[in-house]
C-alpha cells in the first residue's frame, strides 16, 4: 500500500502562530522530526540528546 504510515496518527493542540513558526524554523520544515526528537529526549531514550534550537530572532 503506497504511503502507509508506520505509526498511528496523533493529534495535539498547538496555537496556529507557534505551528507556523515551527515549520519556518524546523530543518527542512519538518515539524514532526522536531517533535519526535523532543519526545525521545523527554523520555530519556538511550543516546538521545536535546535537539539543537534555531538561532533566536527572525525565522529562517
Amino acid at each position: 500500500m503506497p504511503n502507509a504510515p508506520r505509526t498511528q496518527h496523533r493529534s495535539v493542540r498547538i496555537p496556529d502562530e507557534d505551528w507556523k513558526e515551527l515549520a519556518e524554523r524546523a530543518p527542512g520544515g519538518d515539524r514532526s522530526a522536531v517533535i519526535k526528537e523532543l519526545v525521545a529526549w523527554y523520555l530519556r531514550r538511550p543516546g538521545v540528546k536535546l535537539p539543537q534550537r534555531p538561532e533566536s530572532g527572525t525565522p529562517t
